[in-house]
């Protein structure tokens, strides 16, 4: 089975290479547990192996046999603009490799399509304000969801692709679309990622959601890891659990891994431990 980095060497090389083509993720979490610094990780060193491939070489190393590079990375945000991320990213991440790596990484802003029908005044979101003649004039105001559509569509084939994120989408839903919407779309979107060969991380914060929800979210995807905030005395770390995920979990199960530590350093997630059974 064809497989793509996932960007953290380390897990990578334990799951034989990395995601399965074909997959998507959900990236659930606590907030500030690691699942942001997770997807602009995974991002930002794909993103390095297509502008600075030496560089790509000396953060994350040699690819696992069978793992190929992603044909593009598409970061797509429904709130924030190119230079907002990138200064997140760099908050996480060595601001030298944060540039380098981006110079790789298409972002697109569906802000427009986000807040047009909210009362957020037009011109915090659109590159220039729009007078309210020309709002009414206007006959492409594509949903949100139609908008992303047509965007993985055109350019989500043999990519790499980081949603960021779904709990947006969720904030709307009680007042421009059903819950099942979302969740339709994200069946359709596991079906469509199939055809496609690529790789799809849905980034979601777990404690927005009821139970139930979340639990809607990881039926229509292909892996959901979980980033949680794990106390021990008066310490706290951050741990991945792979609740799911088809051809990487029966992988770790064979190495009865279940659990991991994990960090956050200038090259961005990084593994610092793994929990066995004993």
């Amino acid at each position: 089975m064809k497989r793509l980095p996932l960007g953290i060497s380390r897990l990578d090389r334990m799951i034989d290479g990395g995601a399965p083509a074909g997959s998507v993720v959900l990236l659930a979490g606590e907030a500030g547990a690691g699942a942001r610094e997770f997807a602009y990780t995974s991002a930002v060193l794909n993103g390095l192996a297509g502008s600075a491939p030496d560089e790509f070489d000396r953060y994350y190393g040699d690819l696992e046999s069978g793992t190929e590079l992603p044909d593009a990375v598409h970061y797509v945000s429904f709130t924030d603009e190119r230079a907002a991320i990138v200064d997140e990213m760099e908050l996480v991440m060595d601001a030298d490799l944060v540039d380098a790596g981006t110079d790789g990484v298409s972002v697109v802003e569906l802000a427009e399509s986000y807040f047009q029908l909210t009362p957020v005044p037009t011109d915090w979101y659109a590159e220039r304000a729009t007078d309210i003649t020309e709002l009414g004039r206007r006959t492409d105001r594509s949903d949100v969801l139609e908008a992303l559509g047509e965007y993985l569509t055109e350019h989500a084939a043999g990519s790499l692709v980081v949603i960021d994120s779904v709990t947006d989408l969720v904030a709307t839903a009680d007042d421009r679309m059903a819950w099942s919407d979302l969740t339709v779309l994200l069946k359709g979107l596991k079906r469509a990622a199939h055809r496609w060969g690529g790789v799809v991380l849905l980034l979601v914060n777990a404690e927005a959601l009821e139970p139930t929800e979340l639990g809607r979210l990881k039926e229509a995807t292909d892996g959901t890891l979980l980033f949680e905030w794990e106390s021990g005395g008066s310490e706290r770390a951050r741990t991945l659990v792979v609740e799911q995920f088809r051809g990487v979990l029966s992988r770790l199960e064979d190495e009865d891994i279940v659990r991991f530590e994990t960090a956050i350093n200038d090259s961005g997630f990084d593994i610092s431990n793994v929990r066995k059974i004993r």
